[in-house]
């Protein structure tokens, strides 16, 4: 189940309470654009969150040296927590090789695939 940020802002005890319910069903929560709104360690502690998603607005400036520094950080830290993490927006083998790098757990992009229908998503499954 993806969510994003904004979703903690509003009766986060039942949205807790939610939330383990789901985790109880085999489901895991992963945590989107993270970063970007309305961020707060705290949600990391409180929530049960499997995945932590670095937006693509980060992955954009892993070229310079406070991009770069940021999106270790944020991977180093989510795995401290025992946390996934998935790169959003890779679109150039230099950015799959520098989050590789970094030992991220998984991608997401254009490099990979673009957006595709249901029947294009499984002729590619199909494939692989």
């Amino acid at each position: 189940l993806e969510i994003t940020e904004y979703i903690f802002i509003h009766n986060t005890k039942n949205i807790l309470n939610i939330f383990t319910e789901i985790k109880a069903l085999g489901v895991k929560i992963s945590l989107d654009d993270f970063g970007t709104g309305y961020s707060s360690l705290s949600y990391l502690k409180t929530f049960p969150i499997d995945i932590l998603k670095i937006d693509k607005a980060f992955l954009d400036d892993f070229n310079s040296e406070s991009g770069a520094i940021f999106i270790e950080t944020i991977i180093k830290m989510a795995h401290t927590l025992m946390l996934d993490v998935v790169a959003e927006g890779v679109e150039t083998p230099a950015q799959l090789d520098y989050i590789r790098e970094l030992a991220c757990d998984y991608y997401q992009g254009y490099l990979c695939s673009e957006p595709v229908n249901i029947q294009n998503f499984n002729a590619l499954l199909t494939r692989q």
